[in-house]
């Protein structure tokens, strides 16, 4: 019968690909991870991973362990966290995945209160423009543009928010003020890297002015924020982010007069998504709560 620390051992080579990664990550020898791999497949009766010089390949019958491993992992945990929880707080650490501007701009400036209410529990903070992979436990949590199209997720909406068409005043006072749509065409544009956009959805300019002239292309939304303030073009933010700096000006935003030429604000939306194995987590509650909890005290700025 297979043990927990062979489905962790396993568990570790199918997130990080390689035997010689996954020792590191759970604290044994390559030598270890290899025989007790040969064990479980002994034990299975099926080959689990195809060995090369370039590293493992897992075997179908891998991936139809996987979720299984998951699975009891995820109880192991779970029981750990239950008992725990009798006599202590909320402790341990959980690992946050969420779009750069989302971190910066409005969990890292409340994060002191999940500190006061929760002392014993770490929060690990990776804002980044890619997708965290959940299944692979990258991140206990992500907060995404989008739900993920499959996985045993649990998904739900925190909140929408807007972008907006934004300029330096500096950049107005050399270049003028665009009067219109059909005006933006004489103006410079700030974006992102298209192949290291995670999310389609991040690349809004597309979607506003197609075909625009960009003069400059950053993975990171604070790179672009940083760029508009310093009047290298126009340039599509985060509202809530832009609105603090007085070195920008939007343009053409949603309330403005019916006379005026249409608004150039696009709506996208923020979503909390877990593993469905770890939900139940005190940790992760307290993490997922205290995300939803800050959203919607933050709504109206959103």
């Amino acid at each position: 019968m297979l043990n927990s620390d062979e489905l962790r051992l396993f568990l570790a080579v199918m997130r990080e690909g390689n035997m010689l990664a996954a020792a590191r990550r759970v604290g044994v020898d390559h030598s270890t991870v290899a025989r007790r791999l040969t064990n479980m497949e002994a034990t299975l009766g099926a080959r689990l991973f195809d060995r090369s010089p370039r590293g493992v390949t897992p075997t179908p019958a891998a991936f139809a362990l996987v979720s299984h491993a998951e699975r009891i992992e995820s109880e192991l945990l779970a029981a750990m966290s239950s008992v725990a929880g009798r006599d202590r707080e909320v402790e341990g650490t959980v690992r946050l995945a969420t779009p750069e501007a989302f971190a910066s701009h409005l969990i890292a400036p409340r994060v002191a209160e999940l500190r006061e209410r929760h002392p014993r529990l770490t929060l690990e903070l990776a804002s980044e423009s890619k997708a965290a992979s959940l299944s692979r436990r990258e991140a206990e949590i992500a907060v995404m543009l989008k739900p993920p199209p499959k996985g045993r997720f649990v998904t739900r909406k925190l909140a929408d928010y807007r972008l907006g068409l934004y300029a330096s005043k500096a950049y107005l006072a050399r270049e003028g003020a665009p009067t219109g749509r059909g005006d933006l065409s004489r103006h410079v544009f700030v974006s992102y890297i298209e192949e290291l956009a995670g999310f389609a959805e991040m690349i809004a300019l597309d979607q506003l002015l197609p075909g625009a002239a960009i003069v400059f292309r950053a993975s990171s939304s604070a790179a672009q924020h940083a760029a508009v303030a310093a009047g290298m073009g126009l340039g599509v933010l985060h509202v809530f982010a832009a609105a603090e700096d007085e070195r920008l000006v939007q343009l053409f935003p949603e309330s403005m007069p019916e006379s005026m030429p249409e608004s150039m604000e696009v709506w996208r939306s923020y979503w909390l998504v877990m593993h469905a194995d770890l939900q139940r987590l005190p940790r992760v509650r307290a993490a997922a709560d205290f995300l939803e909890e800050v959203t919607r005290g933050m709504r109206e700025r959103l």
